[in-house]
């Protein structure tokens, strides 16, 4: 994607998402799926993803579970009950968003 800047207002979204499709996933699973989900055309740096999973668990939306895997810890993140009704509200206010911006686009095209 040129211009990655246009996903980072949506990353909250995008992770809520994949996490109310999955059951629990870890980071750079999350990272993978978005990479293949848009044929390699976006990129969720760990940079963006990890402050975005903390503040999404601070705000009681996912909870952490830790599972040792080969002799390591990792960290599987899923939705709560808030976080289920918090991806619908920002799935709704997405979608709103967008049918906006093609309305705009529409009349300036």
């Amino acid at each position: 994607m040129p211009n990655s800047k246009l996903y980072k207002g949506s990353l909250t979204t995008i992770i809520l998402k994949l996490l109310s499709e999955q059951e629990k996933m870890y980071g750079y699973e999350i990272t993978q799926k978005v990479k293949e989900l848009t044929k390699g055309e976006l990129n969720i740096t760990e940079g963006a993803l990890y402050p975005s999973l903390h503040k999404l668990e601070a705000n009681g939306l996912l909870e952490v579970e830790v599972v040792k895997v080969d002799n390591r810890l990792r960290k599987y993140y899923k939705l709560t009950n808030n976080g289920t009704k918090e991806t619908v509200n920002k799935l709704e206010e997405l979608q709103s968003y967008l049918k906006t911006m093609q309305s705009l686009i529409g009349k300036l095209a």
